[in-house]
């Protein structure tokens, strides 16, 4: 039998203690716990200083109110990470507000409108890679020589098992992002390996978060899918997976704090795949 699924109320064990955390996309774009929303509380509740960054500040100021309710110190920040200067200025505001950043946590990115061939737009191309990736290249450039000052810090990349694996339904663009940040991560972990800095890859799988009901030009994501509804899509979800339920925000945000945490220090360059076994296995005939 499984054991329960961890969550907003597994308890503390302290593994963030006097470290500063950098949580980018640490608001969630609905109801609940997405990915980012979770690592940053996780991050938070765990004795971290975080500052809660997202190019939305209510929800950024969602994040930090549950972080402080946990008994955790927040900060919210708005910042288009995207933005090579305002990437600058985030990291700059950190080191301000907390002295230091020990942890940097990427967690932007999303899937565009190009999945397959016919449907891809050098636009959407365009604005998917620089969302996805370029995001993480300017953060990770802007935190990397302030760790290295510092003596040493982690880096955590959320990329996806869409970088390598097909999921049985075009993603072209999305995969083509998350493949590039796997090996993005890879080379430069191994770069800053002797500057004291790790660098690793999360990989998660169907994660049932608000991001799978949004709204896409207004009509619910999953009827794109042929599905009627939610509950019918997370069904479907969880019956490919072999442990037999979608993973949570809070598998990926614990997946996450065992990289950034002092336990994984001979740990760098290599992925962590969160994903119920499904990469695994094959659709079968």
């Amino acid at each position: 039998m499984l054991h329960p699924a961890p969550d907003e109320n597994s308890p503390s064990r302290d593994r963030m203690k006097n470290k500063v955390v950098i949580a980018s996309g640490a608001g969630s774009v609905g109801e609940g716990w997405g990915n980012g929303k979770a690592a940053a509380f996780v991050y938070g509740k765990e004795g971290g200083k975080v500052l809660c960054v997202d190019y939305r500040l209510d929800a950024a100021e969602e994040t930090v109110r549950l972080i402080e309710a946990a008994g955790g110190e927040a900060s919210a920040y708005e910042c288009d990470v995207t933005d090579e200067a305002a990437v600058a200025g985030m990291v700059n505001a950190c080191v301000e507000r907390y002295g230091r950043v020990d942890v940097l946590h990427n967690n932007v990115g999303g899937q565009g409108t190009g999945r397959a061939l016919d449907t891809i737009t050098v636009d959407d191309w365009n604005s998917t890679f620089t969302r996805n990736i370029t995001s993480a290249m300017l953060t990770c450039r802007e935190a990397a020589p302030h760790m290295e000052r510092q003596g040493g810090g982690a880096i955590v990349n959320i990329a996806s098992i869409a970088g390598i694996r097909h999921l049985n339904t075009p993603t072209a663009v999305y995969s083509a992002t998350k493949g590039a940040m796997i090996e993005f991560n890879r080379n430069i972990a191994i770069q800053l390996a002797p500057k004291g800095i790790r660098a690793n890859c999360v990989l998660p799988g169907y994660i049932d978060t608000p991001f799978i009901k949004r709204l896409v030009n207004g009509k619910p994501s999953y009827e794109y899918k042929g599905y009627t509804s939610a509950e019918e899509y997370c069904a479907a979800r969880d019956a490919i997976i072999p442990t037999g339920r979608m993973g949570t925000g809070f598998d990926v945000a614990y997946a996450a704090l065992f990289l950034a945490s002092d336990e994984a220090t001979h740990i760098t360059a290599t992925e962590l795949l969160v994903d119920g076994g499904v990469t695994q296995t094959c659709p079968g005939v």
